[in-house]
């Protein structure tokens, strides 16, 4: 079977973000985004699903946060639509609980096309380290946004705000490692047939993509 591997460049006024995803990894990753809590959740994400990633971000962090951990769940987004190709022959569907001592969270995704994402992170504190609690469930929403996945992720109970983010984000990781598994059918699962982005009009502003850098 094909690697199912991304390489995207991404480079605007804001930030300028370089990231390789392989879906069928062991979950090896190098993140540096400038923002401590930031990485700490994309290094979850990436060795809980299994995903190897790659992501490095030079951003306007002396402006504040946002436009970091925004951009770099675009972007990982983006590499995770283009790893799917056309989608043919995963699960597409999957859910998981993680906890984390007091906190539990739960997610649920379906690689269907279509995003959309309700996040519910019950966060209390203003920040977490150099990250804005307001923006972490935007990164999961950034993330659904640009991989064209629903997802479905909340936190069921919990006292500890680091907690309940981490527990958040390695539930996302066990949901994904589920839904992206291949099963040999190359069948697309869908009873429209089709997964794919036809007939969408989706910015990849400040992208770099060709065919080299990545395959289906």
């Amino acid at each position: 079977m094909k690697p199912r591997t991304a390489v995207i460049t991404r480079k605007t006024l804001e930030t300028q973000i370089e990231l390789t995803l392989t879906l069928d990894g062991t979950g090896e990753c190098r993140i540096d985004t400038g923002i401590g809590f930031l990485d700490h959740l994309f290094d979850s994400l990436a060795r809980h699903s299994g995903f190897d990633l790659d992501l490095s971000c030079s951003g306007d962090t002396h402006i504040d946060d946002h436009h970091a951990a925004e951009d770099c769940g675009l972007v990982l987004g983006y590499a995770l639509d283009k790893c799917l190709g056309d989608r043919k022959g995963i699960v597409r569907f999957g859910s998981a609980y993680a906890p984390l001592d007091e906190a539990l969270a739960r997610s649920v995704i379906d690689l269907s096309g279509r995003p959309f994402a309700r996040i519910d992170l019950r966060l209390e504190r203003e920040m977490l380290g150099k990250l804005s609690c307001e923006n972490i469930p935007h990164i999961l929403q950034s993330i659904a946004t640009a991989a064209r996945l629903t997802l479905h992720t909340d936190i069921l109970y919990g006292q500890n705000d680091h907690h309940k983010a981490e527990a958040a984000f390695k539930a996302t990781a066990l949901a994904l490692r589920q839904a992206v598994t291949r099963t040999g059918s190359g069948v697309i699962p869908s009873t429209k047939g089709s997964l794919s982005a036809e007939g969408l009009s989706l910015s990849t502003e400040g992208l770099s993509l060709s065919k080299e850098d990545w395959s289906p």
